[in-house]
């Protein structure tokens, strides 16, 4: 395990290399899957958390939406909780996926029911939705985070504000279907 040492002067000092790192030179480190210990260099205090909370938070400014609010809520809310508390908040991304799931059937089912389209039809659209979802969840999860906005980009999956967008614009569409069905079924 390399052990890293923070100075009084809040600076890193990679014991192996024998020279100073910076939070981004930790992140990568971690990333490329190296153990890394942060120790007080006059208590010896274990500070690895406190660091890699410093570099997560960098990490959150310098690209907006890092983590989902999701996470961050959870994490903030589980304060001083206890472990399992902090696994299920980190889990929780994971149930956006379930929740995505269920509102891709909700819309599928509307749309049976309006007619728009027969049982077999939204079965078959289900289906396909739902194993694209779990194939890019499957590749998504062997990728880099560079490697896959890069390969979001090549399928053309769209970012998180136009997922929004759409999102407001589906809401909006609803709302005015809404507002006709009452219309239509009075003549």
């Amino acid at each position: 395990m390399l052990i890293i040492k923070r100075y009084p002067n809040r600076k890193l000092y990679d014991t192996e290399a024998k020279k100073y790192i910076t939070l981004d030179g930790i992140a990568e480190l971690i990333r490329t899957g190296t153990e890394v210990q942060v120790l007080d260099h006059t208590s010896n205090e274990d500070l690895t958390a406190v660091v890699l909370t410093q570099i997560i938070f960098e990490q959150e400014k310098k690209s907006s939406g890092f983590l989902p609010r999701s996470v961050l809520k959870g994490l903030v809310q589980a304060g001083g909780d206890t472990l399992s508390s902090l696994r299920r908040t980190l889990a929780s991304p994971l149930e956006l996926f379930r929740h995505v799931d269920d509102e891709i059937r909700r819309r599928i089912e509307a749309l049976i029911k309006q007619g728009e389209l027969t049982l077999e039809d939204g079965q078959e659209v289900l289906e396909k939705l739902l194993d694209q979802g779990k194939q890019a969840f499957t590749e998504a999860a062997t990728l880099r985070t560079d490697e896959l906005s890069q390969r979001l980009a090549e399928l053309g999956v769209p970012t998180r504000n136009e997922i929004e967008e759409l999102t407001a614009q589906l809401e909006s569409l609803e709302a005015a279907l809404d507002r006709i069905a009452p219309e239509s079924q009075s003549k």
